[in-house]
């Protein structure tokens, strides 16, 4: 099982929203079964699954105490994919939590607060030694701050190019328990979750390739 973990230092990046966007997008493209953590207190995630009507991406309920444990028994249980949305903090459960992720995603909108914030999010990351990547969220389009933001964001990592829009259909389809990949399948914002979630599986399977050959090399 591949755990994706999204963390940010700052709240209101879409970090919910695209937890799960991202699992349904999965399961739609055949990389599941899938299944969410909510790790943060707030469990707006955990909210909008017990508003779904459908059983995928499966919601495992716990805390960040019983995490290790939990993820080992749902690969055990078949489990393709866990996503994981984490407290927007920077503290030790943090780090501990990045620790476990095979990948992690760090939202960011294109804000010079975000920008500013982002830093210690990276940190841990980096501390960790996990493969990232930025995903910039409630972007204008053709704004001057979205590109300016993008090249300050890749002076330290991989930036998506896939940008997910301010959008009102993002919000609006979760209201049910349900995402714009539901609600409107062929819509703008639809394309822009198909596409963020092929960037992140290439780079996850990327970094897992990368990993075995570095692993074989010190053999």
């Amino acid at each position: 099982m591949k755990t994706i973990v999204l963390a940010s230092a700052k709240g209101g990046t879409s970090k919910t929203t695209l937890a799960a966007h991202l699992g349904v997008a999965a399961e739609m493209a055949g990389d599941g079964p899938v299944v969410l953590l909510d790790l943060d207190p707030q469990g707006s995630l955990a909210a909008w699954w017990n508003a779904r009507e459908a059983q995928a991406p499966a919601l495992s309920p716990g805390s960040l105490a019983d995490l290790k444990a939990r993820l080992a028994a749902l690969a055990k249980a078949g489990y393709a994919v866990a996503l994981v949305d984490t407290p927007p903090s920077v503290t030790t459960a943090i780090e501990a939590v990045v620790e476990l992720a095979d990948f992690v995603v760090i939202p960011c909108r294109a804000s010079p607060h975000d920008l500013r914030s982002v830093g210690a999010t990276v940190e841990i990351v980096r501390k960790a030694d996990r493969p990232f990547a930025f995903a910039l969220t409630q972007t204008k389009k053709n704004a001057l701050l979205t590109v300016q933001a993008a090249a300050a964001l890749s002076e330290h990592g991989r930036v998506a190019p896939v940008l997910m829009s301010d959008r009102v259909e993002y919000a609006a389809a979760m209201v049910d328990g349900r995402v714009t990949l539901e609600t409107s399948p062929k819509g703008p914002a639809s394309e822009e979750m198909r596409d963020l979630w092929k960037f992140v599986l290439d780079r996850l399977n990327e970094s897992t390739k990368t990993a075995k050959h570095e692993r074989k090399k010190a053999r």
